[in-house]
């Protein structure tokens, strides 16, 4: 699974100052990547799945209380937790330095959910349904995944393969496009000429439970006070 090392090293950056909470982000990664819906019954269950969620916080007291967004996603750790617990090596980091599933090697330990910090790896309990007229959004570029595997977000994957085999250099994942606020950047970490890259070094940038030594690929700008 080695294979020689890529010259591209995916990672984002998301601005919290920019970020308001809309959850565009959520809709359309749900959309891009096959995502099932949850009724609101099997949802107060937990049993809702989201591949990027946006968490809220509150300081202060009432009536001055500030409202704070961190949308959480995969942070496609360099040291990944979850790798080294998998038995069947179902997940693993690629040349790109991305932490992949292999969905039809996974037995459904969820070995690699206990082992992440972030809790951003979902199980599939049920074989996935959508109401109509939800079917019809299906991304043929993407498979549906049937139940008794662990699932995650990819930076969707499939659009880099997409550009990497065009030659585009507009490669965005799904809720980067969708960002209304501009708050989520994607690129290459290896380019220093990359705006990803570049917002990496800003003062501002912080990487999630940094303290574990994950070493995330994820870096968030925190707010300005």
């Amino acid at each position: 699974m080695g294979g020689k090392v890529s010259e591209h090293r995916w990672g984002m950056a998301i601005d919290l100052d920019r970020c308001t909470g809309c959850q565009a982000c959520v809709a359309a990664c749900h959309a891009e990547n096959n995502l099932p819906v949850s009724n609101p019954e099997q949802a107060a269950l937990g049993r809702a799945v989201h591949w990027i969620r946006v968490d809220r916080y509150y300081e202060g007291e009432f009536p001055n209380i500030r409202v704070k967004h961190r949308p959480v996603l995969c942070q496609q750790c360099d040291e990944a937790p979850c790798e080294p617990v998998c038995p069947v090596y179902a997940t693993y980091k690629n040349p790109e330095g991305l932490n992949v599933q292999v969905y039809n090697r996974c037995v459904g330990t969820r070995y690699c959910a206990n082992n992440c910090p972030y809790s951003v790896r979902f199980f599939n309990w049920f074989d996935p349904e959508w109401p109509e007229p939800l079917q019809l959004q299906h991304n043929p570029d993407v498979s549906i995944r049937e139940s008794g595997v662990m699932e995650k977000c990819t930076f969707c994957i499939q659009r880099i393969k997409r550009a990497e085999e065009e030659g585009a250099n507009n490669l965005q994942p799904a809720c980067v496009q969708s960002c209304p606020a501009e708050a989520m950047v994607f690129g290459d970490l290896n380019d220093p000429e990359s705006k990803v890259s570049q917002l990496a070094e800003n003062s501002r940038a912080t990487q999630f439970l940094e303290e574990l030594g994950t070493k995330p690929k994820v870096f968030y700008l925190e707010r300005v006070k």
